[in-house]
């Protein structure tokens, strides 16, 4: 809930506060400094914890090419790997889909960790822009008025700082406060629970294949994502509120091998599990993404699974539009971007909603206990396989080239 405060004759004063030091809040903060824009980053956790924190990797051409244009690919660049094709194993067999054919296109696999650290090393070291690390009990204020501000406790001091500006960007995450703040009433809040969990695993060990692979079995859906020669994320359905501790070693290693079981393909490669955790499938999309002066981005304004890979991306796509047009008014005078936010970044959001609802029939249909629905699931995978008007379609919402959203 907003909270009114008495301002510290005169209080410190950006033009905007940006709640949160992620993917969204730090490509924000970039575009301001980029423009000569000043701003505040504020960000509840250490820098090395932000830096190292497993996050996922796969980013859409489209995002890739918005970051080289801001001068934030670099490193990227050079160091990404490059996805052209997936693999899609159901009835003991192997399905190439080879996408780039197709369309001309690819991913880029660059682990978030990474791009976090590109990202403040830029902001912060490169250009100049200010930035608190282990705040506490951040607060934002007259959110409605044309004087926000923003306060937080000091984590030398333990006082509580107060920051006035013209703009709040909340970019804290879906259990941040700038989601919370949200005047009651103002926003909607649509929610989807698909009734489902993942285990996800991070494994010390290299990829069985070149690409990412979906396992559609009857036992569950299992997914292997390269992250490095050396590094593998792996999924694994399960029941949703399942315990990790459920899943020693012998038997997340036997499950994978037995879920991405396929003629002629290799078998998963054991090595130590140092991430194991249990995701509850669902979704929920804010709107409008906007109240008063606060301008939501990335899990702050909706939250997509990871079934379609597509979180990063999203977030990329709201901080492209809200820093360019938090830009525009503060340098320019000109409004329109900001009046037309919400609706840009929704259109987007929930395009990417939809095929991320579709491709969970696809990973879990077979293993629904219902025959009717395995059956449907089985067609719908040999469709993409047997249809080039099938195939074109799910390559274009797998990687994001709608001409318009």
């Amino acid at each position: 809930m907003q909270q009114r405060v008495r301002h510290p004759d005169p209080p410190s004063r950006v033009p905007v506060v940006v709640v949160g030091a992620g993917p969204a809040g730090l490509t924000v903060g970039n575009i301001l400094r980029a423009a000569g824009v000043d701003c505040l980053v504020l960000e509840t956790e250490t820098r090395e914890f932000i830096e190292r924190r497993p996050r996922a990797g796969v980013i859409e051409e489209w995002a890739v090419r918005g970051l080289e244009r801001r001068g934030l690919a670099g490193n990227l660049l050079e160091r990404a790997g490059r996805h052209t094709a997936c693999e899609f194993r159901f009835d003991g067999e192997r399905y190439r889909f080879r996408y780039q054919e197709l369309t001309g296109r690819h991913h880029w696999v660059y682990p978030q960790p990474l791009l976090v650290t590109d990202l403040v090393r830029e902001y912060a070291d490169v250009r100049g822009g200010r930035i608190r690390f282990g705040v506490r009990d951040v607060r934002l204020h007259d959110l409605d008025g044309d004087r926000p501000s923003v306060s937080y406790r000091c984590p030398e001091s333990g006082e509580r700082e107060v920051v006035a500006c013209d703009f709040v960007a909340g970019c804290d995450g879906a259990r941040g406060v700038t989601r919370a703040s949200l005047a009651p009433g103002r926003a909607r809040v649509a929610r989807h629970d698909y009734g489902i969990g993942w285990l996800a695993l991070l494994a010390e060990a290299p990829p069985s294949a070149d690409c990412v692979l979906f396992g559609c079995h009857p036992d569950g859906f299992a997914g292997q994502m390269p992250r490095s020669p050396e590094v593998t994320r792996y999924y694994l359905q399960c029941p949703p509120g399942d315990d990790p501790a459920n899943w020693p070693h012998e038997r997340v290693w036997a499950e994978l091998r037995r879920r991405l079981g396929a003629a002629g393909a290799a078998p998963p490669a054991e090595g130590p599990l140092i991430e194991k955790r249990v995701l509850d499938m669902h979704d929920y999309v804010t709107e409008p993404m906007v109240s008063g002066r606060l301008f939501l981005a990335g899990d702050a304004a909706h939250l997509v699974a990871p079934i379609a890979a597509k979180g990063l991306n999203l977030a990329l796509h709201d901080a492209f539009l809200l820093g360019d047009a938090l830009v525009a008014w503060l340098t320019g005078d000109d409004d329109s971007g900001l009046a037309g936010y919400s609706r840009a970044c929704l259109r987007r959001v929930w395009d990417y909603q939809e095929f991320s609802q579709w491709l969970s029939e696809l990973y879990h249909g077979t293993a629904a206990g219902d025959s009717f629905r395995a059956g449907t699931t089985l067609a719908r995978l040999r469709r993409l396989f047997t249809s080039p008007t099938a195939a074109a379609a799910f390559a274009e919402q797998y990687l994001g080239t709608a001409a318009r959203y």
